[in-house]
C-alpha cells in the first residue's frame, strides 16, 4: 500500500521516516520528495508497506503525530497518474487540447484550414493569382 506523509521537517531523511513506519510492518519503499532546480526538500514523502492492514493502523496512529517538531499529515496515497495518458476530459473544464487534437472529415492536416501547402498557389507557381 502506498502512505502519503506530508508536513514534514525539511531536516527529514528517508531514514527517518523507515524507522517512524517500520514499528508497524515491513517498510519496501521510502520516497521524499525533492525540488528539481535546489535539491531541497518539499516536506512530502512517501512509504511503501505491503502489508494493507498493517498499514491502515500505521495511517490512524502516526496521522496528527510529532515527527522532528513537526505533526505530519499521514493518509493513504492517491493513484498515480501516468503522465503518457491523456486526460480523461470529463474531469476538467472545457475540453482541454481534445478539440485542438480532433480532426474531422473536412480538415487535410494542415494548420489554419491549408492542406499542408506553403503560400504559393494551388499551380505550384512563385507568385499570386494570374490577371
Amino acid at each position: 500500500m502506498n502512505i502519503y506523509v506530508g508536513n514534514l521537517s525539511p531536516e527529514t531523511t528517508e531514514e527517518d521516516l523507515r524507522q517512524a513506519f517500520e514499528a508497524f510492518g515491513q517498510v519496501i519503499s521510502v520516497k521524499l520528495l525533492k525540488d528539481r532546480v535546489t535539491g531541497q526538500s518539499n516536506r512530502v514523502g512517501f512509504v511503501g508497506m505491503e502489508d494493507s492492514e498493517k498499514a491502515q493502523i500505521a495511517i490512524s496512529t502516526l496521522n496528527g503525530k510529532n515527527l522532528q517538531g513537526h505533526a505530519i499529515k499521514v493518509e493513504e496515497g492517491k493513484r498515480k497518474i501516468d503522465p503518457r495518458r491523456a486526460p480523461d476530459p470529463s474531469n476538467s473544464f472545457g475540453s482541454g487540447r481534445d478539440d485542438r487534437d480532433r480532426r474531422d472529415r473536412y480538415d487535410r492536416g494542415g494548420r489554419d484550414g491549408r492542406d499542408g501547402r506553403d503560400s504559393r498557389d494551388s499551380r505550384g507557381g512563385r507568385g499570386g493569382r494570374r490577371y
